[in-house]
């Protein structure tokens, strides 16, 4: 399998809306030929519960604008891990230190991270 283009879309969407908030270290990592949970996850980090609210809104509002709407989200209170997450891509927002905590691109290392550029 590879990443849909509808998962393509959605990833080249989030992505840039990551960017306007001044995400850091964003990560796009194509698991779809190790799990069946999603094609995609988006990793990205925030300086502050504040900012990942805010980085969440930004995402939420680009998809919504552009005809994707997402199924779930969960974190958005505490703020220190936000999950949201779009048809076959999951959206990963943390704080540094959470993110280092449970550090997603080791456990999903058999996936192959996407050039975002």
């Amino acid at each position: 399998m590879a990443i849909s283009n509808e998962a393509a879309q959605i990833i080249k969407t989030g992505t840039a809306a990551l960017s306007d908030k001044k995400a850091e270290n964003i990560k796009v990592i194509d698991i779809s030929e190790i799990s069946v949970i999603a094609d995609a996850l988006v990793i990205a980090s925030g300086n502050n519960p504040k900012q990942i609210q805010a980085m969440s809104d930004e995402v939420d509002e680009k998809l919504s604008g552009a005809g994707f709407g997402h199924y779930c989200i969960e974190g958005y209170d505490n703020a220190n891990w936000i999950l949201i997450g779009y048809d076959d891509v999951i959206f990963h927002l943390f704080d540094n230190e959470t993110r280092n905590f449970y550090d997603l691109e080791r456990l999903y290392r058999d996936g192959k991270e996407v050039d975002i550029q």
